[in-house]
């Protein structure tokens, strides 16, 4: 019983329920060892007896952060505080990253002596005048011309708070009454003593009439998301497999930027969604899975297109450039034509030879100006990622291998390191900066390509725990854990994906300045962002190192703040966010994403009457508020759901917990199943037996749902039967190392698909081409 209440004050689960008829209980070493993890010793009775004690008698006025949704009702850890309690909001400062520029909210101070609840506030964001109700005494400052960011001292009223600083009194009432609906931004019933600040990360502080003192942060946000300008429809591709004439071996940036321009121009798309372009964990090989990055904060310099960098034309050893450019021609014929698979660790190597070349060139003023307003708005952060990389030049790529002064990045050692590989750290500095320009690229291609969302990047769920985040921020992770999933119908063994989690309390204590960070350097230049696994921003599996992920349990976070935050950047970016929300969902998890404007994912052959009788859900009863597909990166092409080649696939490789027959039969009467029904709404007019009518018939059957976003996957425009990723597999297959191919199996390029009369057969299905007047001498394909 200790230990469960201990483990339930961490959010440590102690049982969980795979389905609503079935409790699992969690190991008590399971829950020791993630206690453990989160700095709590419950490794005797004693110790959790003493632990207990601690926590129990812990008494907090308010907690690490405190979230405030505009235009809703205060959080009790406000409305509740003692009444005549004094509250000082300080504003974020202006030179914040993301926050809009210009001065800090005007100050205000009130002093409310009520003696009845307040009156409902209506007017979510006003803050320029209080409203009161009989018995109040309202004071209110003008705004003053003293330093932004102040925070006043209230020893007695009134005061007059530093700019910036708004402060008020609660009411000896009792709290405010609740506003009788659920959505967000409705008019809310805020007490009158509140002066609503702006939207922002701030720091509020509180003093009881008893004289105890509280500091938070806050977490103002907006009620909801951004949400996409109507409906629309775009690519998903996996970047690397997207080879152009113009790639060295795998698809890069400037190819991205071509297809968003082609698509968007052409086609009428308007997003094309991307894997995570994270830098990845340097090695011989390398990870080749964007799903296990070194760094989630840094995009990877390996999808640069090193022409379109400007100082490359200024290279003077010309000769050298020309025989990179023929290595990296060689290394394209040998994928696209001989068999070859991507090899990310060659490509690489000559990029790097070429940018070592390029980054020699003087930049021009103008040039270094940007670069310097780069190094000056990435801080510390970008400093520390390139310091990571330059050690693992010399050290390798796991840190804790390195000599024991270099594994604490505040350490002497590391700061005597860090001088001596200057020349090394600027070098990857350069490369975050070459890369940004070339994603900033693509999303302004898109944009004027008239696309509605553009490019919609991917955040992976975790990073690898050798990598350069887990050095950098290793206070933040929980070290020994690894996230995956438990088990469940689909696996029966659960799944360790490799990833340390973050550590909730370091977050909550830190105002989730890593999750902030993290989030603003993804969105700087996307349209929009998926969120892998997005149930993680509730509770996470956590399994302890050397155990089976059947011993794991489930940690919750702080899905509010969570939520909060990526409401605060995403609104600040002006970008949509999409979440995977696929497999084991906690009830409640897909009502609170839609209630602030997380957009779901939803794949066709997932969409069932799960609560009635199971058959394929029709096109009206699907939710709106989502990005609908046919398939994604972990499931079969279409082609290949349609055809039952998935399955031999996986019989192949010794996959199958049943045999071959059984496995076919079922797959082949969900097929049958959803056939019928595009048979019965009459998509497929061309009968059974042609595949490539039934893939635009499935097609047809997603734009008749109302979902907002329709995704078409990139390889199912050219009928390729191969899976990006096969799970369950690590060299037995090659996972992320595949080339878009045709029907037959040979490898395409950009060129190849965007002229394919297969493609442009099925984006008619979605959009008719609009008119086009093609260059002298070319014919429209």
């Amino acid at each position: 019983m200790g230990l469960s209440r201990l483990a339930a004050l961490h959010g440590v689960a102690t049982s969980y329920s795979p389905s609503p008829d079935v409790t699992v209980s969690v190991p008590d070493d399971t829950v020791i060892a993630v206690l453990a993890a989160l700095g709590v010793d419950a490794g005797t009775p004693a110790d959790v007896r003493k632990c207990l004690v601690a926590a129990e008698s812990r008494s907090r006025l308010l907690p690490p952060t405190v979230v405030v949704w505009a235009g809703e009702p205060l959080p009790p850890a406000l409305s509740g505080l003692p009444p005549g309690s004094t509250v000082t909001v300080e504003p974020e400062p202006p030179e914040t990253p993301g926050r809009p520029a210009g001065r800090p909210p005007a100050p205000l101070s009130m002093r409310a002596r009520a003696a009845a609840p307040a009156p409902p506030v209506s007017s979510p964001g006003a803050s320029a005048a209080p409203v009161s109700s009989p018995g109040d005494a309202v004071e209110a400052s003008a705004p003053l011309a003293m330093p932004p960011g102040g925070a006043a001292t209230v020893s007695a009223p009134p005061v007059t708070p530093p700019a910036g600083a708004a402060t008020a009194f609660a009411p000896a009432s009792a709290p405010h009454p609740q506003r009788a609906d659920g959505e967000p931004g409705a008019p809310a019933a805020v007490p009158a003593w509140w002066i609503p600040p702006a939207p922002g990360v701030h720091r509020v502080h509180v003093r009881t009439p008893d004289h105890r003192r509280a500091t938070a942060t806050l977490v103002v946000a907006p009620a909801r998301l951004p949400q996409p300008p109507g409906r629309s429809h775009g690519f998903l591709v996996q970047l690397y497999s997207l080879l152009s004439a113009r790639s060295w071996g795998m698809g890069d940036l400037g190819d991205l930027a071509d297809l968003a321009a082609w698509s968007g121009r052409t086609i009428g798309s308007g997003f094309v969604q991307v894997n995570p372009l994270h830098a990845a964990v340097p090695g011989h090989p390398t990870d080749p899975s964007p799903y296990r990055p070194s760094s989630r904060r840094f995009p990877d310099p390996v999808h640069l297109r090193i022409e379109s960098i400007p100082e490359y034309g200024h290279v003077r050893d010309r000769a050298a450039l020309d025989d990179l450019r023929q290595d990296a021609a060689a290394l394209s014929e040998a994928v696209l034509n001989k068999g070859a698979l991507i090899d990310r660790d060659a490509v690489w190597e000559l990029k790097r030879q070429a940018l070592e070349l390029v980054v020699e060139v003087p930049l021009t003023p103008g040039r270094r100006a940007a670069y310097c307003d780069f190094l000056a708005e990435q801080g510390q952060a970008l400093e520390d990622h390139a310091l990571w990389c330059a050690l693992a030049e010399v050290h390798g790529p796991d840190w804790h291998a390195w000599p024991e002064a270099l594994r604490d990045p505040r350490s002497p050692g590391t700061a005597r390191a860090r001088t001596e590989l200057l020349d090394r750290v600027d070098f990857h500095c350069r490369l975050a900066w070459l890369t940004a320009t070339q994603l900033a690229a693509a999303q302004r291609a898109a944009e004027d390509a008239g696309m509605s969302v553009g490019i919609v990047h991917d955040l992976a769920v975790g990073v690898h725990p050798a990598g350069a985040d887990t050095w950098a921020q290793q206070e933040a992770f929980a070290h020994g854990m690894s996230v995956g999933a438990p088990p469940d119908a689909f696996n029966a063994r659960g799944q360790d994906w490799g990833l340390p989690p973050w550590r909730p309390d370091v977050l909550a204590a830190t105002g989730y300045a890593a999750y902030r960070g993290l989030l603003r350097g993804l969105l700087a230049h996307a349209g929009a962002l998926r969120i892998d696994h997005v149930m993680g921003l509730f509770r996470l599996w956590w399994v302890p190192e050397g155990r089976p992920p059947t011993d794991g349990t489930y940690v919750a976070q702080d899905a509010e703040a969570m939520l909060a935050v990526l409401v605060l950047e995403a609104h600040r970016a002006g970008t949509v966010v999409v979440g995977e929300d696929l497999g084991t969902v906690e009830p409640g998890v897909r009502e609170a994403l839609a209630r602030r404007g997380v957009l779901g994912t939803s794949v066709l052959w997932f969409e069932r009457d799960w609560d009635g009788d199971g058959r394929p859900l029709a096109p009206e009863k699907w939710r709106r508020d989502c990005l609908a597909t046919a398939t994604t990166h972990d499931l079969p092409s279409t082609a290949a759901r349609l055809t039952g080649d998935h399955v031999t696939l996986r019989h192949r490789l010794g996959l199958l917990t049943r045999s071959l027959e059984e496995e076919l039969t079922e797959d082949a009467t969900d097929t049958a199943e959803w056939l019928a029904l595009l048979a019965r709404l009459r998509m497929l007019p061309e009968g059974d037996g042609d595949e490539e009518a039934a893939v635009r018939a499935v097609h047809r059957f997603l734009l008749r749902t109302p979902a907002r976003m329709t995704g078409v996957w990139l390889p199912d425009t050219v009928g390729d039967r191969r899976p990006q990723n096969l799970p369950g597999t690590w060299d037995q297959y090659p996972n992320w190392r595949l080339p878009i191919a045709d029907a037959e199996g040979h490898p395409v390029t950009l060129e190849e698909i965007t002229a394919s009369p297969r493609l442009h057969a099925l984006m008619d299905v979605l959009r008719p081409r609009k008119p086009h007047t093609a260059p002298p001498g070319e014919r429209r394909p």
